[in-house]
């Protein structure tokens, strides 16, 4: 069995944030402006601490800029000496997530699926979930999230194969624009043996329906 850490799969020189009490404070000011410009009264009981509350959740909402120490945990696969295995799924799901369109600030909600075809070792199950939200807490349009959450796959755990589909609802189109209420935009991304093999995307399809 191996284990390490494995913090940030993702964009080249991106660390952990780093807010000072001044930063906060400078950004609840901020925040306070934009309320009372948009018609907010913040002198009531029930407001005037909103500037702060609305920071501190965008900042959780957000979490997955700072990595997952706990992500990495892989394990021997279990499978028998000479046994190929090409056809040998692993999927997860429906793992829930958040997150925040970057066009607009507003949520995306919905649910993951993710399948994958091991190579020499295994994942975590638990560390499927934790993969899918630490992309989700950030700024991103569903399509990146699926393609960040395969390719973090196929590096945490040498996948021969990944597959992902995402299922969410847009609170940019049904709040704003055409406020389509209900409806759900659906991706899929295949890597490595998902790609190459029709019968395998069909079976995975087949399991996430």
């Amino acid at each position: 069995m191996s284990s390490n850490v494995f913090e940030l799969p993702a964009h080249e020189g991106e660390v952990a944030r780093d807010l000072t009490p001044a930063d906060w404070e400078r950004l609840e000011l901020n925040a306070a402006e934009i309320f009372e410009a948009l018609g907010l009264d913040l002198d009531t009981p029930g407001t005037r601490d909103t500037p702060r509350r609305f920071v501190r959740a965008l900042y959780d909402a957000t979490a997955g800029y700072d990595g997952d120490p706990k992500l990495r945990t892989v394990f021997p696969t279990e499978r028998p000496e000479g046994v190929e295995g090409r056809h040998a799924q692993i999927v997860e799901g429906p793992i829930g997530f958040y997150a925040l369109c970057e066009h607009h600030a507003l949520p995306f909600h919905g649910r993951a699926y993710v399948g994958y075809v091991a190579g020499d070792e295994i994942l975590g199950i638990s560390k499927l979930t934790r993969l899918v939200r630490l992309y989700a807490r950030r700024f991103t349009v569903q399509e990146r999230l699926a393609e960040e959450i395969a390719d973090g796959l196929r590096e945490l755990a040498g996948a021969r194969g990944v597959a992902v589909r995402l299922e969410a609802a847009h609170m940019c189109t049904a709040m704003r624009g055409v406020e389509e209420d209900g409806s759900l935009t659906v991706t899929t991304v295949w890597r490595g043996l998902y790609d190459d093999d029709a019968a395998l995307r069909a079976e995975f399809l087949s399991l996430t329906r």
